[in-house]
């Protein structure tokens, strides 16, 4: 059979199926859209109505929560957020938190960037063990650990520090931070570091003053990622960080929820909840289309 008698199924098939195929195609996708709109519009307002119902009611005294949760505050109460950053210490617990996230963002960043270079640039025996090995780190629930940690802490005498949580912060985000990195560190290019080494820069050099600012969208991507995490972290502080005066602010938060609840000053718990809220808010507003370019970036591999 030639090329010539092979016809598109356009040409073959009738004027009125032809239109009846597209109409039938138009309709499926428009049901599709239309379906798939409502479903996120339905999502949308399951995610923002409690949020948005949280900062009303951050601002409304304690009667009108219980009398009327529905209604708007009659007058905005700012009093709510003072006591909660004072009297419930949540300004304590902010503090005490960003002190450790200062700490494990920076030694998760450092330690992941050197180990994610090493193992996408250099060949050497048991480089794919040790990679797997970081793999495998994903698999393993941290509820399984708990035990065993809360005793190896102990035993360096780091229970209850700031130092001990930080360190397994870092630990406990090594994993997927170093799998993101490595495949983000084999799309960049050889030649660079090559031309590097070309004019006597040594390989401490080549990773600092050029690989490492080429990595900054990835960088940025895993920042904001262990972040997010590390803020709402809630089962490690609660197991390492018995000490009261030491508390982050998921576990204050809940002791706070236990014994406002007690108090009735239910006004002050929900300031202190948007409190807890307000920086991962704006970190993810601010950083969204960053985060959003080092994941695609990260995932292009060269």
């Amino acid at each position: 059979m030639s090329a010539q008698a092979i016809q598109p199924i356009e040409e073959i098939l009738p004027t009125t199926r032809r239109e009846g195929i597209q109409g039938w195609t138009g309709g499926s996708d428009r049901a599709f859209s239309t379906v798939a709109q409502l479903m996120l519009a339905f999502w949308a307002f399951v995610v923002i109505f409690p949020f948005v119902w949280m900062i009303v009611t951050s601002v409304k005294t304690d009667p009108e929560i219980l009398s009327s949760p529905w209604k708007l505050p009659a007058a905005i109460q700012w009093d709510n957020f003072e006591r909660a950053w004072t009297q419930a210490r949540i300004g304590r617990f902010f503090l005490n938190t960003l002190l450790v996230l200062a700490g494990s963002l920076t030694g998760t960043l450092l330690v992941s960037a050197m180990a994610a270079y090493v193992l996408a640039r250099f060949e050497f025996p048991g480089r794919q063990v040790l990679f797997y090995a970081f793999i495998a780190g994903l698999m393993f629930p941290v509820f399984l650990a708990l035990v065993p940690l809360y005793f190896l802490v102990r035993d360096l005498h780091l229970l209850g520090t700031y130092q001990g949580l930080i360190l397994v912060y870092i630990a406990y985000s090594l994993p997927f931070t170093i799998f993101f990195l490595t495949a983000f560190f084999k799309t960049l290019p050889n030649e660079l570091g090559e031309a590097a080494i070309l004019d006597g820069a040594s390989q401490y050099q080549i990773f600092f003053q050029v690989m490492l600012p080429l990595a900054k969208p990835g960088l940025i991507a895993m920042g904001i990622f262990n972040f997010l995490g590390q803020w709402n972290q809630f089962l490690l502080p609660l197991v390492l960080m018995p000490d009261e005066n030491r508390y982050l602010l998921s576990q204050g938060l809940y002791f706070l929820a236990v014994q406002q609840g007690y108090q009735n000053d239910y006004g002050a718990l929900f300031a202190a909840m948007m409190i807890t809220m307000i920086p991962t808010l704006i970190v993810y507003v601010l950083f969204q289309r960053r985060l959003e370019s080092g994941l695609t970036a990260g995932a292009l591999k060269g």
